[in-house]
Formats: structure tokens, C-alpha cells, sequence
């Protein structure tokens, strides 16, 4: 699997505080992973499902960072873990999104013998809308990995600038034609801090 999804879509969570974010970052342009991902204690991200053939459309699912490890990373509450370097933001695995932000900035990650992920920056300046506003100045990564002779996941995420994923997707490419498989949308959010 290229990027644990539960890492960004943990289990449910209990209700949040609405907090609508601005929908545009005033002052300097993000240099550093951490400026596209605020990690915090406290912080979290509510998503909506809008994966394709649901039964159910619209169930969230909420993400909250739980604590900080002794050795830097954030814990999530689904026991997905996060730091974000001068460099890259990463988990103990794959590093997510690195600089520079420059489309077609590339990096891999090996996670495992057999699993070699290859990133790049897809998308720089985006605009995304979503049910928790709509946030310029976005950074869309794209991650591929082969799934199985044949075919190719794919998994995009558009982080905003002071906000983190505000839109996750995948999909699975075999033949020329990508068939979407998942897509969750950020519906709200709370940020205690940095």
C-alpha cells in the first residue's frame, strides 16, 4: 500500500470544535514540510468520504495527533506517526512531501524488498475546495507503486499551506485508464498550534 491511509484518516473520533480556516495563508510562502502540515498535539483533521459507490456517502472520519514521541514524531490516533524535517515530512516509512516545492520535484521511498514508492510534486499554487473552505496555494503530491502485474496505484494528496491534506485520492491505473478507488475531502479542522 503506498501511504497508510489511517494515517491521515484515522478511526472516529469523537466530535470536534468547528473551525472554519481562512481560505488564504497570509504572509511568507511555505519553505519547509511543517508549513504545509501543521503537526501539534491536539490537532485534527475531520475528512469526508466521497469514494465512489458508497452505501453510505458523507461518512467522516477524524484524525487527532495524541502525542509527541520521545525521538520527534507525532502520534496520531489511529497510531499513524509523522515528523516533518527541514526537508521532507515522513513517517517511519516513506517520506510524504519534500522540498522544493517545484512541480516536478521527485524522491522515492523504499518500503520494503519488494516496494519502492516514487513521489513527485504534481501540482504547486492549486486551489482546493472543500467543505472546510477553499485553500490557494496548495501542493498536490502524487505517489505511485505497481499494485499487481499490470496495474498502478496511485494516491494524490493536496496539502494547503498552514492546514495539511485537505484532499486525498487514489487510484488504480491498468490499461491507460485510471478507475478512482478512494476520495476523502477535508470537512473540518482544529489546530491548537505548531
Amino acid at each position: 500500500m503506498l501511504l497508510p491511509l489511517a494515517a491521515l484518516l484515522a478511526a472516529c473520533g469523537g466530535p470536534a470544535a468547528q473551525q472554519r480556516p481562512p481560505a488564504k495563508v497570509e504572509g511568507a510562502a511555505p519553505t519547509a514540510p511543517g508549513d504545509f502540515y501543521p503537526l501539534a498535539v491536539g490537532n485534527e483533521w475531520t475528512y469526508r468520504d466521497e469514494s465512489p459507490g458508497l452505501k453510505q456517502p458523507g461518512v467522516t472520519r477524524t484524525v487527532r495527533i495524541l502525542e509527541r514521541t520521545k525521538d520527534g514524531y507525532f502520534r496520531d490516533s489511529d497510531r499513524g506517526e509523522l515528523r516533518a524535517d527541514p526537508d521532507c515530512l515522513h513517517d517511519r516509512s516513506r517520506r510524504l512531501l519534500c522540498a522544493p516545492f517545484v512541480q516536478g520535484t521527485a524522491w522515492t521511498s523504499v518500503v520494503s524488498v519488494s516496494s519502492t514508492e516514487k513521489y513527485e510534486i504534481a501540482g504547486v499554487g492549486e486551489t482546493v475546495a472543500t467543505p472546510a473552505g477553499t485553500f490557494d496555494g496548495c501542493v498536490r503530491v502524487r505517489a505511485h507503486n505497481r499494485a499487481a502485474p499490470g496495474a498502478e496505484l496511485v494516491l494524490e494528496t493536496a496539502y494547503a499551506p498552514g492546514i495539511g491534506p485537505v484532499r486525498i485520492e487514489t487510484f488504480v491505473l491498468t490499461a491507460g485508464r485510471a478507475v478512482p478507488q478512494f476520495r476523502a475531502v477535508l470537512e473540518k479542522v482544529k489546530l491548537q498550534g505548531r
